[in-house]
């Protein structure tokens, strides 16, 4: 599902079932807040009651026991309203950690569906629209559990008994009071559908302008490069006036709600009054009830006035639910085979939805038993086109056989759109082959443990990304973990993977390799950037090392140097590599040629010198480049 598409319709039953992986240990709480909130709330109820009696015996017609009624009215006073107030701390004490914790839950449930989820899901999702479900929606989520979902209950069960409580007193003014509920009940039923559709708008509407936000930042570069700065601020307040008008919108929409919910009572209560007076003076009712009657409507104030709000936080809380299943019960369409990944097994079950139940089940036939790590690579007729490519369309890659054999450097060559950096992909499962199979030690990749394949394959892009962390934890990312136990061998894989990669400008830093990068390592310059990421690649030891063109920043001489390296220091490891100057194609073993999605050719850079016309084209492409850099 792709942010764009239509929301999956769901009830606030079906919503609020949506937390339940996050409930466990959490709901006898919620209980226990929400009981400590209903007796706070019949406390109240209970001072009106009193007061019908006090007020009857201090205005008795013999006027007997006037002081004694008032000394016990105080004390039955001052205890019902100690006992609102403890009940009202306890509320807090019982709802406010839980609903943290359930917040705190769903965020790392979400991060986890996001690490599980395949590289073409999040080409599909802007970022911003991401981080506001972690952190906008999920905050709301928690203030709509630790008040709004208690509060919304108990302020409706403390208006049925505090109605009920009126029609004791006088059954005429209560259903005078209860003539304002048709109209407000009438118009709660467009109100809701109304203030879901704007609610549901402004947040999407506020994911888009974090992701406005997050690019402009990342970008500024290039926006200050370019002089665009205004065009780019102007395009920000566009969206920001855009929500500014759906949030009034939705205020609006609350507030006329709510203003109905509270104006229409203080009418009918003014209109009651008389009739009360009234009542009193033909002796139908006794002064007491109508003190009573009018003190029960006050204390109903609140939760009448306090209902409408409440209905809108629970319709913006359900959105806010909806946002995060949207994404959390997106299936990864990339898994390990059954039963292979215990992590990927507590993902799914730490966000279980019934759909996930088949991914969860255990395997109905024997394990595949994995190959020794030999550093085998083949492609075998393999096809693929994009998940989000119109039905029709033609494959990106068509029928491509490759074999590498273990211990072998391949450069892949071809024009700009023959699919290179695609194919190569396809190795550790970033994209699954449309058709046909892509194998590692002579398996499917589809066989293996995603992160046993991942082990086994390291793969460094022309666009480096880099975390705002140290330089050594950056390079040991993917290193092995028996190593990284060892401070000792860490260290020296660290200093190894620098030499190769030509990296050790990061020694002469600040801090040295415990220096911190920033994000994504914009304070490092491209070439930097490459090599420490290249490093990192290395530093993981594997058996095959994809590169997609990793050194493109990089000076020829500086290139061949890292090249040399790779191939002295990574003797047995199995590398393909996507590669533009001639001379990096021309310390391969082997070349492969790329067009329109296919192989048309395989050899060394001599043989396809020779015979292959493509190649020639490719190769003089790439020195008549050269020499105008």
């Amino acid at each position: 599902m792709s942010p764009s598409a239509a929301p999956t319709p769901r009830t606030l039953r079906e919503s609020v079932q949506g937390l339940r992986p996050y409930l466990d240990g959490v709901l006898w709480r919620w209980v226990c807040g929400l009981l400590a909130a209903l007796l706070s709330g019949l406390a109240a109820l209970a001072i009106p009651q009193v007061i019908q009696v006090l007020v009857n015996n201090v205005f008795s017609a013999d006027g007997s026991g006037g002081r004694s009624s008032v000394v016990w009215a105080g004390v039955v006073l001052l205890v019902l309203g100690l006992a609102e107030a403890l009940f009202v701390w306890l509320r807090r004490v019982f709802i406010l950690p839980p609903a943290s914790d359930v917040e705190n839950r769903a965020r790392i449930g979400l991060y986890r569906r996001l690490q599980r989820l395949p590289v073409a899901f999040h080409d599909a999702w802007p970022s911003g629209q991401l981080l506001s479900r972690a952190q906008a929606d999920l905050g709301l989520v928690r203030r709509w559990i630790a008040f709004g979902s208690v509060m919304f209950v108990v302020d409706s069960l403390v208006i049925v008994v505090g109605v009920a409580l009126l029609f004791t007193l006088s059954w005429q003014l209560a259903l005078l009071y209860l003539v304002a509920a048709v109209p407000i009940i009438i118009r709660s039923f467009s109100f809701r559908n109304d203030f879901r559709t704007v609610s549901r708008l402004s947040q999407d509407q506020a994911g888009d302008l974090a992701t406005t936000v997050e690019e402009s930042v990342h970008g500024i570069r290039i926006l200050k490069a370019f002089g665009r700065g205004a065009t780019a601020l102007e395009g920000f307040r566009t969206q920001a006036s855009t929500l500014q008008d759906t949030e009034v919108r939705k205020a609006g929409l609350l507030a006329s709600f709510v203003a109905m919910v509270v104006a229409l009572p203080e009418v009918v209560l003014g209109v009651g009054l008389a009739w009360g007076v009234y009542l009193v003076a033909t002796g139908q009712m006794m002064v007491g009830a109508l003190a009573a009657f009018f003190a029960t409507t006050a204390v109903l104030a609140r939760p009448v006035e306090s209902v409408g709000q409440l209905l809108g936080m629970t319709l913006s809380a359900k959105t806010a639910i909806d946002r995060h299943l949207d994404v959390i019960s997106v299936r990864p369409a990339i898994t390990s085979p059954a039963g292979t990944d215990p992590e990927e097994a507590a993902s799914l079950g730490a966000t279980r939805l019934d759909g996930d139940a088949d991914e969860m089940a255990p395997p109905s036939g024997a394990l595949p038993v994995l190959p020794p790590s030999a550093g085998g690579l083949a492609f075998r007729d393999v096809e693929f086109r994009y998940p989000d490519a119109a039905e029709g369309t033609a494959p990106l890659l068509r029928g491509v056989d490759l074999e590498l054999i273990p211990g072998e450097t391949m450069a892949l060559v071809g024009t700009t759109g023959s699919g290179k950096s695609t194919l190569l992909q396809l190795v550790p499962r970033l994209y699954e082959a449309t058709s046909g199979r892509v194998e590692v030690d002579g398996a499917d990749v589809r066989d293996f443990p995603l992160e046993e394949l991942r082990r086994r394959v390291a793969v460094a892009f022309e666009e480096p990304t880099l975390f705002s962390d140290t330089v050594r934890n950056n390079v040991l990312l993917g290193a092995p973990a028996d190593v990284l136990a060892d401070e000792e061998k860490a260290q020296q894989l660290l200093d190894m993977a620098l030499d190769t990669a030509q990296a050790g400008f990061a020694r002469a830093l600040p801090d040295g390799l415990d220096t911190e990068i920033g994000e994504e390592g914009l304070s490092l310059s491209g070439g930097q950037r490459q090599r420490l990421a290249l490093a990192r690649a290395i530093a993981a030891q594997p058996k095959v090392l994809v590169l997609d063109d990793p050194l493109s920043a990089l000076d020829v001489r500086t290139e061949e140097a890292v090249t040399q390296r790779l191939r002295e220091v990574l003797a047995d490891t199995t590398t393909l590599v996507v590669a533009h100057r001639p001379s990096t194609v021309a310390l391969a073993d082997r070349v492969a040629v790329m067009a329109d999605g296919r192989i048309v050719d395989v050899g060394t850079h001599l043989e396809l010198l020779a015979r292959s016309a493509a190649y020639r084209d490719i190769i003089s492409n790439a020195e008549a480049e050269e020499a105008r850099a």
